[in-house]
């Protein structure tokens, strides 16, 4: 037997009818056709129908404003589209962009794994915190597991944990981090784009070749800004633990914040005393040097009561 021929099939829908398949509203389908984004419809008498044309091109609006771009550059794009330019190129960039920046895979916890993690101990107000800043996601119905984007992020927060940090000195650290990453994240693209991409993004709508050669170095450049990053981060973490532990071996405690030069009045007695001792010339040196010996002997003295060490005893009988 021989199969029937097909039979095309050609969609017609009225407004109301397109608007309930592509998820638009009616009074957004009538301004999208104002501002000349979606065709005209063909008219029939008195009724406006539309087409699969229609329903495409809503749904390809609905797709470009979830990847930010606004009313005026769809337009742009539309009309490149229509003039056989192409969209292919435009948004294989956009998906490049868009896609992952690092190999780290999202993984997923429970609440009882979460709060093993962190002492055993629930503390709802702390997973709130981590939600908004987006170290946990929740999974839709299921209230006792979360997403985990980052598995590295929250592995570092277990072990700050861990090493005595409190949950909320470990979160208002990540805020503060997250505000100076983001600027260079921002400062990086302006440089690439000044540099690099002008070339390629200078007209609008990129052409199909601009946009494929430009997603192709978004590729090569993808690993250069962590590289960087994790270069210049290991050099001033090498340059400041250096410092910090100098600071502290050398004072016995936390580094002691240098204050601004300040003259102090001495006894005329006493300036006479040194004068006569040293000389004019070389009376500011020895009084520095033997205030100096005198902070450097309570130092001494400090320790030695700390660890119940007494001079006296090294004396000899």
């Amino acid at each position: 037997m021989f199969a029937e021929p097909a039979v095309e099939y050609r969609a017609e829908y009225r407004i109301e009818d397109l608007a309930h398949r592509s998820g638009a509203t009616v009074r957004t389908i009538r301004a999208y056709q104002d501002r000349g984004l979606l065709p005209k419809p063909e008219r029939r008498g008195r009724a406006n129908v539309y087409g699969s044309a229609h329903l495409a091109r809503l749904r390809q609006i609905a797709d470009l404003l979830d990847r930010g771009y606004t009313l005026a550059s769809i337009k742009e794009l539309l009309e490149a589209w229509d003039t056989g330019r192409g969209l292919g190129g435009v948004l294989g960039l956009v998906a490049e962009v868009q896609g992952p920046w690092t190999d780290e895979e999202a993984a997923r916890i429970t609440r009882d794994e979460l709060d093993a993690k962190f002492g055993g101990k629930p503390d709802d107000a702390a997973v709130r915190e981590a939600v908004e800043l987006g170290v946990l996601e929740p999974v839709p119905g299921r209230d006792d597991e979360f997403l985990v984007p980052s598995p590295q992020e929250l592995a570092v927060a277990a072990e700050l944990y861990a090493a005595g940090v409190p949950l909320p000195a470990i979160s208002g650290h990540l805020r503060e981090l997250r505000g100076q990453v983001e600027h260079i994240a921002s400062r990086f693209l302006e440089f690439t784009t000044e540099h690099v991409f002008a070339r390629y993004l200078g007209h609008r709508p990129p052409t199909d070749a601009d946009a494929a050669e430009a997603a192709s170095l978004v590729r090569r450049l993808r690993p250069l800004a962590q590289q960087t990053v994790d270069a210049e981060l290991a050099r001033a973490m090498r340059t400041f633990a250096t410092r910090h532990l100098q600071q502290h071996l050398s004072a016995g405690g936390p580094p002691v914040v240098e204050s601004e030069p300040r003259s102090v009045a001495l006894p005329a007695e006493t300036i006479r005393a040194v004068d006569a001792l040293v000389g004019t010339q070389n009376a500011a040196a020895f009084i520095a040097a033997a205030a100096e010996r005198e902070v450097q002997a309570r130092t001494l003295d400090t320790l030695a009561s700390k660890g119940g060490y007494s001079p006296q005893l090294d004396q000899e009988p």
